[in-house]
């Protein structure tokens, strides 16, 4: 006979054998995160990094900007290629005053423009600690950051838990090109890069608000990023210069060895429509040149960033001078990171006669505390960093030092 206190106990036990037994199995494992969302994005398509360790989306952003700081040029479009070798020999001529008779004053400028960017963000992690806004220099476009299989910082972000925005400044790639000497100018391109930072923050692109903002910046790309610290300190929570250092003094040589030429002329088939104020690198040996470090670099990667080279406009070589400076008021961490080699802002020898990375500090940013300034060499490198063996390990002393500041 089984009392009623022993059926209330194997009642009990009835109901609880099931949540026990199933606390006791496998769980079927949660899907994993889909790739960013495409709000935000026009024409948009979703795909991997690289390396595979981001998810990506791709499109076009609109963008506002306006600024009253381009210069108003009094330069036109050039005829031919005679003119635009010649323009460049007067600049660079001693004694030459070209810069000063052509600049007649400040102008402003305001549009919303069509800029193309990719936002990636780590694989199988819905939730970055922060994004890092990557902006190229000259002579490249957005595919800089991801160039290749073992040569992508964006890779390396991921690897430690950043997404990454990247963009083809205007004027290139696949973004709006307007005027090219009156309106890309670098004032106008802090704007935007500006705009982008903040747009990142209230989460415009995929609906992902970022809560930590770090401003990288190749060459002219890190002279745009260089001036936000500069202008805007609130903007960004540090900065990762490369391709940067303090001393300009070799710029007309680089300019020089580039031997530039109009884009479409040089390279009919990429860029047939562009007018003869757009220009690129002449030749495979000029990109060498400028960019590319002997021994340091696989002769593959040079083909493939000679046949992929970016647009440069009379307009932005002709405001540089517009940007930059001593950022007194940004105290938060900067690093930069130079190939040893680097041609337009070493010379070919970042240590001499002192390490012109380390320089950046005492130049730029005077009130920023030791501890949150670093200077990375890498070692047979030149001004094209991402393309060298070397690269990998650069990325990495990157990621650590802003790990390093709670980043």
């Amino acid at each position: 006979m089984i009392l009623p206190s022993s059926l209330a106990l194997l009642a009990g036990s009835a109901v609880a054998q099931p949540a026990s037994y199933a606390a006791r199995q496998p769980q079927p494992e949660p899907p994993p995160p889909g790739p960013p969302s495409t709000k935000g994005f026009q024409k948009a398509t979703v795909h991997p990094s690289t390396g595979g360790h981001a998810s990506c989306v791709s499109g076009i952003v609109p963008v506002a900007a306006s600024t009253n700081k381009n210069i108003k040029l009094d330069i036109q479009v050039p005829a031919n290629q005679s003119d635009v070798t010649e323009f460049f020999l007067e600049s660079f001529s001693a004694g030459s005053d070209l810069a000063e008779r052509i600049a007649l004053g400040n102008a402003s400028v305001a549009g919303k423009y069509d800029i193309y960017a990719t936002l990636c963000t780590p694989m199988n992690n819905p939730k970055p600690k922060g994004i890092q806004l990557l902006t190229h220099g000259v002579g490249f476009d957005h595919t800089y950051w991801d160039f290749d299989l073992g040569y992508s910082y964006v890779d390396v972000a991921a690897e430690h838990g950043y997404a990454s925005f990247f963009y083809d400044r205007l004027g290139v790639g696949s973004s709006d090109k307007p005027d090219p000497i009156q309106v890309i100018q670098a004032p106008l391109e802090v704007e935007i890069a500006r705009t982008l930072a903040t747009s990142l923050r209230k989460g415009t692109f995929s609906g992902q608000k970022f809560g930590k903002v770090v401003g990288v910046g190749h060459s002219f790309g890190s002279i745009i990023t260089q001036a936000i610290t500069q202008l805007y300190p609130e903007i960004l929570d540090a900065a990762v210069l490369t391709g940067f250092s303090s001393d300009l003094s070799n710029q007309p040589t680089f300019l020089q060895a580039l031997n530039l030429a109009i884009a479409r002329e040089n390279q009919p088939t990429r860029f047939p429509s562009l007018n003869n104020a757009f220009l690129v690198s002449s030749t495979i040996i000029s990109n060498q040149i400028g960019f590319f470090k002997a021994n340091g670099f696989d002769p593959a990667l040079l083909r493939k960033a000679e046949d992929t080279k970016g647009t440069v406009t009379i307009g932005e070589l002709n405001s540089l001078s517009g940007v930059g400076g001593p950022a007194d008021r940004f105290t938060k961490p900067v690093i930069v990171v130079d190939g040893d080699a680097d041609y337009p802002f070493c010379t070919g020898n970042c240590s001499f006669p002192t390490n012109l990375a380390e320089a950046v500090h005492g130049k730029y940013y005077p009130n920023l505390a030791d501890g949150d300034f670093d200077a990375y060499l890498a070692p047979l490198a030149g001004h094209g960093l991402n393309f060298h063996y070397s690269a990998a390990a650069a990325f990495e002393h990157a990621q650590k030092f802003l790990a390093e500041h709670g980043l």
